[in-house]
């Protein structure tokens, strides 16, 4: 449990502002407004970045390019998986009317229920959270261009 408890700390606190932001926008009536979901992604890539960071930071010379992987993805899953949540809450106890909505800005020729806009952020979420760690691992990761890198070249 030691070795989850950096991603479980920054994917609590990536969730925590997710939903803060939400219901920020919410008080404004912006939550319908799909253009606003665009600012997660900054507040997901912060946050991983922190996790790994401070992963890296807290095993000094033991860090590992696998390891620090993990970690940005167990905070960005964590995290996705507590703000899809607390989304299919409000979306169905505490706003019921507004996933319809949500919907009136798109073509009505389709039939969306709840849970295919559930799955829909969960699925954002987790894309989001990949393709950041790929590219926040590599910043992050030990450089090659040391004379032990350089035993590894042809």
């Amino acid at each position: 449990m030691k070795n989850l408890s950096v991603p479980i700390k920054f994917g609590l606190a990536i969730s925590v502002g997710l939903i803060a932001y939400f219901l920020i926008l919410s008080l404004f009536g912006a939550h319908i407004n799909p253009f606003f979901s665009l600012f997660n992604p900054v507040i997901v890539g912060i946050g991983m970045f922190a996790a790994i960071r401070s992963y890296r930071k807290q095993r000094g010379a033991k860090y590992k390019y696998q390891k620090g992987f993990r970690t940005g993805l167990i905070s960005g899953f964590l995290a996705t998986i507590i703000f899809t949540a607390f989304f299919a809450f409000y979306a169905t106890e505490l706003e019921p009317g507004f996933i319809e909505r949500l919907l009136t800005r798109w073509d009505r020729d389709w039939y969306l229920n709840i849970g295919m806009v559930i799955f829909t952020v969960a699925l954002m979420g987790f894309a989001t959270t990949v393709v950041l760690t790929l590219a926040f691992m590599q910043l992050l990761k030990d450089s090659w261009n040391t004379k032990e890198g350089k035993e590894h070249e042809l």
